[in-house]
């Protein structure tokens, strides 16, 4: 449906087109950044929604041959951020760009004064950069990327480690046994 048409408590639907049926996330970020997981769907169209007991109550899930649907059933502040479909393909992580869901602002229009404001004491520093909000976004993904890939990583290579520490603590005690033998 049409974001910009966003009202509250109006449903919300979301596509993800895919090339492949190897199953999608739906997760949403909020505006601090923090990513929430919604649902998985699986390329049996079995759904697992996250276990936050609200969550299947107001989203649904579905897929139609390659393409993954989440539904925001009534739509309230509570829902509003960026919503990605993401997918693992031969374990590598592919992440939709992330479309944008947000309520429209209601301004307010201030009371004019007459006359210039006075400023008294106000500096302002002359390098202050706008801070970009893609670039910010790209790292953020680029963190929860890097997470994907190195915690797996350095788990294993603890694994590997305690099972070399195991095999040269065996190796240790059957030599020793060999030693004592009666010559």
């Amino acid at each position: 449906s049409d974001i910009s048409q966003l009202r509250m408590g109006r449903r919300l639907e979301l596509e993800c087109q895919t090339e492949k049926e190897s199953g999608a996330f739906w997760i949403r970020q909020d505006k601090s950044g923090t990513l929430h997981f919604i649902v998985f769907i699986s390329s049996m169209s079995r759904t697992m929604f996250s276990r936050d007991h609200n969550t299947a109550s107001r989203f649904e899930a579905s897929k139609d041959k390659k393409i993954y649907r989440l539904v925001v059933k009534s739509f309230t502040p509570q829902d509003e951020g960026k919503y990605f479909c993401l997918m693992n393909v031969n374990q590598r992580l592919y992440f939709s760009p992330g479309q944008p869901a947000f309520l429209p602002v209601t301004t307010t229009v201030a009371p004019t004064t007459s006359g210039p404001i006075p400023r008294w004491g106000t500096t302002e520093d002359p390098n202050t950069e706008t801070p970009d909000p893609e670039r910010r976004e790209q790292e953020e993904l680029n963190f929860f990327c890097h997470i994907f890939i190195w915690v797996p990583l350095a788990g294993a290579c603890l694994l590997l480690l305690m099972a070399l520490v195991i095999i040269i603590a065996l190796c240790q005690r059957t030599r020793r046994r060999r030693c004592r033998c009666k010559r």
